[in-house]
Formats: structure tokens, sequence, C-alpha cells
């Protein structure tokens, strides 16, 4: 009997991914589109300020930049003395900075698993500090995805963080879609704490970052309310 070369082996018809791989291959499931929607919003505009018109962007983008911001808004919970957030974007080196000036994330060793907290919070995945259901909910955030889906949209994802607690200043950088992690670098610390969140969203996978995108971005900083 002769095989039919259009008929697909079982191995090509049942595959196994790891998350990464479905995250990647599936995005909508966990950020939403990432394709162009075109509807009618309120931005932010330079020369009209707020303005109800339509505005082209990509969901999946968005909703990257957004876990980002929530977390830096999601500090001001745990830390009343915050009191800025800077965001930085910068459309011709394609790269969004997200600054806080809250509590920093302890620079220490995770005893069970043996990896420093941030690159836990960060590299990651299904890591959180929102699983007590037990915990009256305040912020953003409780499945373990979060901010590791902006590292995974990203070709470079580099936090930094300074915890005057730890007395240490945390940076790692990963690149290729959290792909691979670059060395830990970690010095003694003394001043003011931060956070310091900057990316490079991974434009073949996310599509690009329009005016009207960015006008949206300003509209959703203009409702952050750090006193």
């Amino acid at each position: 009997m002769k095989k039919d070369p259009k008929r697909l082996s079982v191995e090509r018809i049942y595959q196994k991914k790891t998350q990464l791989e479905h995250i990647l291959l599936r995005p909508d499931s966990y950020i939403g589109s990432v394709e162009p929607v075109t509807q009618q919003m309120w931005v932010f505009d330079e020369d009209a300020g707020l303005n109800c018109r339509d505005v082209t962007f990509v969901p999946g983008l968005y909703k990257i930049f957004d876990e980002i911001l929530v977390n830096a808004a999601d500090n001001k919970q745990r830390d009343k003395s915050m009191s800025c957030i800077k965001v930085i974007i910068d459309v011709e080196n394609n790269t969004i900075s997200v600054w806080n000036n809250g509590k920093g994330i302890p620079v220490v060793e995770h005893k069970v698993e043996k990896v420093f907290v941030p690159a836990l919070i960060f590299g990651q995945l299904l890591t959180s500090s929102n699983y007590d259901d037990d915990e009256k909910k305040v912020t953003g955030g409780r499945n373990g995805y979060g901010a590791k889906l902006c590292n995974i949209f990203s070709t470079k994802f580099t936090v930094e963080t300074a915890c005057k607690e730890s007395k240490k200043c945390f940076k790692q950088t990963w690149y290729d879609n959290m792909g691979r992690a670059g060395e830990a670098s970690i010095k003694p610390f003394d001043g003011e704490e931060y956070t310091c969140i900057t990316f490079k969203p991974d434009l073949a996978k996310c599509y690009h970052l329009c005016g009207s995108f960015l006008s949206q971005f300003i509209f959703n900083l203009d409702f952050l309310n750090i006193p």
C-alpha cells in the first residue's frame, strides 16, 4: 500500500510545546492581537489636548507596555512615599523605558529557587507575588505572566533596581524573546531606591510604534495618579 506523500505524520499532527514556545506561537491567547486595529478612542494630542478620534494601534504591543506600567503603578500601593513614574518612548531606536522612585525589589537570592528575586520576577514564567488568594487585591496581575510577557515579546529587556534594605543594585538583560539571559550585575548601593525597565519590542511580532499609538500611551499615563 502506497503512502500518501501529503499525509502528515503523527509527530507533525500532535506536538508538544514549551510554555515559551506556546506564548510566541499563540500570542493572542496571552497579549491579544498582534495585528493593527483601528477604533475610536480618547487620546492626548500635543496640539489639541484630549481628543476622541480614530486610533490605529496593536493590542498586543499596548498590552506589554501596560504590564510594565501597571507594575510601576502597583509599587505606589507598596510604598506610599513613591512620587514619580517616568516613561521615555524612543521611536527612532524602538525603546521604551519605565522608571519609578518607589521601593526597590529585594536584591537577595530566593532560598527555594536559588535565583535573585528580580531575575525570578522578570525572567521566569509563573512567578508572582499575588498568589495569596486570602489577601485583598489592590494591585494588578495574579497569574504569573505579567511583565514576563513584555520580556518574551522584546528583542532586548533590561531590569535595573536598587534596594536600601539589601544595600545592593541589580541589573540584568535578556535577549531574543527571553531566550537568552545575560550575566546579572550586582553592586553595593547606598542611595535612593528605584526600579527601571527598558525594553525593545519585537516589531516583527508586534508591528510598530506609530504616532497615534504613542498618543494612546500618553493618554494612559495621564490616568496614573502619583501625588
